[in-house]
Formats: structure tokens, C-alpha cells, sequence
């Protein structure tokens, strides 16, 4: 057995170690102090502009928090998870609410938009990286240019584009009927008709106005993963292409065993942002469609800020925080699995 001098040397080290630690610490502190200074300003602000508003939201949804509570002297009552259970179990008293329809429609909307801007995005870029192209940095330009106007003012010119009288797609669908003996209607409620143009599964149950919402954001969203990935291809070096010519590899298979695996790094991350992006895609759809018809196109970001104007629903900015606490759970959820799936978070090196 160990004698009681030992445990004591025993208990000595260990405090001398831990006192050690914490002069290390202290000291690294010490050292940093000036960055931190340097930093504090920023954290400052953002604590204010962003974290406040955050914990104020997350207290607001377990409230019954509404117009007249902004008033100091009139308190909210806490209901607890009593917003979260009416957002799930369609109690919201809203014509045509369903939450199941709006997940089922707000992931199709983001998966279908996302992926037609990656393949777009991706074939755009290799057409520019191309060996002898002129120009391709006006083109790269113009192309951007889509991306890079406000949201919403493009999502009014969409609008404007797909109206049944005076609308621009009409016009040209009637310009194809001459030129190529078509019989196409030049008459489409594009934002309005509930019947579905497609009738097969899954596109039955999407109108005309999801592809009208759809053309447009596919507008404004495939100009980033080009621009994403035309970085990527202009860092592959160029031997790695001779190399695999020289083996007799098609470019079919360079494409797969060289250009993949090296713009998947990069490419990755930018699909994330792109499903939170499209996933939260306010403007394109509020501003075409406001949700319509029938709700149909609502999207879970809209629904919330549609419930905002609903003024005879008591408690509806508690509801409104809730349904926006339950888009950000959703989208974590999507964005670990995403994460696990991928490795997006692990190093060039690793991947």
C-alpha cells in the first residue's frame, strides 16, 4: 500500500500541474490580449445585430407573443411547445395549411432547383475553361450578371414574363407556333392554373406556377456554382490531363477520375449554401407566385411570413418565431447529414 508521504507527493504533482495549466493559460491570455481587443468592437456589434434577435426569437416561439406585446407593460404568456404542436398538426387556422405538403413541396423546390444549377453551373464552366475560347471572360461577365442583380427585382421581371396576356413566354410560345407549325396555347395562366401541365407521378401534383418559379430561380442560381466552379477547374493542373491523353483515357473518363474528385472539394460546400439559399428562396416565389395558386407553391419561409399578416390569429409573431425555429432545424438537419455523406468539413488533402 502506498504510505501517506507518497500520496501526498502524489497530491502535490497533480496541484502543481494543474497550477501549471492554469499559469500556461493565464499566460496565453495574457499574450492574445491585444487581438482580442481588436476584435471586441465587432463581437460587440454582432452580438447586438445578430445574436439578440436570435435569442429573442427563440424566446418569441414558445410565447403567445403578438402586435400588442411590443408594448413594455403588456407581457407575453408562455405556452411552451403549444406553437410548435399547432405548426405540426395543421392547427393553424390558415385555408389550405398542410405542414406535410409544405416540407414534401419545399424540398422538392430546393433539391430540383440545386441540382439543375450544379449540372448547369458545372458544363457552363467546363465550356469556358475551355483551351482557345475568346472571350470568355465577357461571357463569364454576362453571366454573372444574373446572379448578381437583387433577387427581387429580377423575380418582378419573371413575373411580368409569365403573364398570360402581355407576358414575354406566351409571346414566344405564339412565335414557335408560326415558325414551326406548332399548336402550343400562347393563352397559359402560367400563375394562376391549378391543372398540372405534366401527368405523371410527383409532376401531377405540381401547377404551372412551379415551373414558372422554377425557370426563374434557375435563372438566378446557376450563375454561382459556375463561378464556384470555374475556380476549381482553373486549379487542376494541366498534367494531369496530358497524362491521362497520354494513357489513351477519353475524356468521358478525365471527366469522371480527374475533374470530379478535384472540384468536389470545392463544389461540396457551395451545394450547401446553395439548398440553404433555394430551401429559403423568399423573394423568388412571394414575389411571382405570392404562394399561390391555392398555397401550392408556399414554401415554409413564405408560410411563416404570410402568417404575420394574418390579423385576426392571436399569438401569430410566437407562431411565426416557431415556424422559423423549425426551417432552421430542418435545414441543420439536412446540412449534417449532407455533411456526414460528403466529409464537406475535411481538408483538400484528406479529400
Amino acid at each position: 500500500m502506498a504510505t501517506v508521504t507518497e500520496v501526498q507527493k502524489g497530491v502535490r504533482a497533480a496541484s502543481t500541474e494543474k497550477t501549471g495549466a492554469w499559469a500556461a493559460f493565464v499566460g496565453a491570455v495574457k499574450q492574445s490580449r491585444l487581438p482580442w481587443l481588436f476584435i471586441l468592437p465587432s463581437t460587440l456589434v454582432m452580438a447586438v445585430v445578430t445574436l439578440y434577435p436570435q435569442a429573442l426569437q427563440v424566446y418569441m416561439s414558445f410565447t403567445n407573443f403578438d402586435n400588442r406585446h411590443f408594448n413594455p407593460e403588456n407581457s407575453p404568456d408562455w405556452v411552451g411547445l403549444q406553437n410548435f404542436e399547432k405548426i405540426l398538426n395543421n392547427s393553424i387556422p390558415i385555408s389550405n395549411y398542410s405542414f406535410p405538403r409544405l416540407l414534401a413541396f419545399n424540398i422538392i423546390w430546393a433539391i430540383s432547383n440545386v441540382a439543375f444549377h450544379v449540372v448547369i453551373g458545372v458544363g457552363v464552366a467546363m465550356l469556358l475553361n475551355a483551351k482557345g475560347l475568346w472571350l470568355r471572360r465577357l461571357y463569364r461577365a454576362i453571366f454573372v450578371l444574373a446572379w448578381a442583380t437583387p433577387g427581387y427585382i429580377s423575380a418582378l421581371v419573371w413575373r411580368s414574363a409569365f403573364n398570360q396576356n402581355y407576358g414575354a413566354i406566351n409571346l414566344l410560345i405564339g412565335k414557335f407556333n408560326e415558325w414551326f407549325g406548332l399548336h402550343i396555347s400562347t393563352s397559359t395562366r402560367w400563375l394562376v392554373d391549378e391543372v398540372p401541365p405534366i401527368d405523371l407521378p410527383i409532376f401531377s401534383i405540381l401547377p404551372y406556377a412551379f415551373y414558372a418559379v422554377f425557370i426563374a430561380n434557375l435563372w438566378l442560381g446557376w450563375p454561382f456554382m459556375m463561378i464556384v466552379a470555374t475556380g476549381a477547374l482553373q486549379s487542376i493542373p494541366k498534367e494531369l490531363y496530358e497524362a491521362a491523353d497520354v494513357d489513351g483515357a477519353t475524356k468521358w473518363r478525365q471527366f469522371w477520375s480527374i475533374t470530379v474528385p478535384l472540384i468536389r472539394p470545392a463544389m461540396v460546400p457551395a451545394i450547401m449554401l446553395g439548398m440553404i439559399w433555394t430551401f429559403n428562396g423568399f423573394n423568388v416565389i412571394y414575389f411571382i407566385t405570392g404562394g399561390g395558386p391555392r398555397r401550392q407553391t408556399e414554401i415554409l419561409v413564405t408560410q411563416a411570413y404570410n402568417l404575420l399578416q394574418e390579423t385576426s390569429i392571436p399569438g401569430r409573431y410566437g407562431m411565426a418565431a416557431a415556424f422559423s425555429l423549425v426551417v432552421f432545424v430542418i435545414l441543420l438537419f439536412i446540412t449534417l447529414i449532407n455533411n456526414r455523406i460528403t466529409k464537406a468539413t475535411e481538408s483538400y488533402d484528406e479529400a
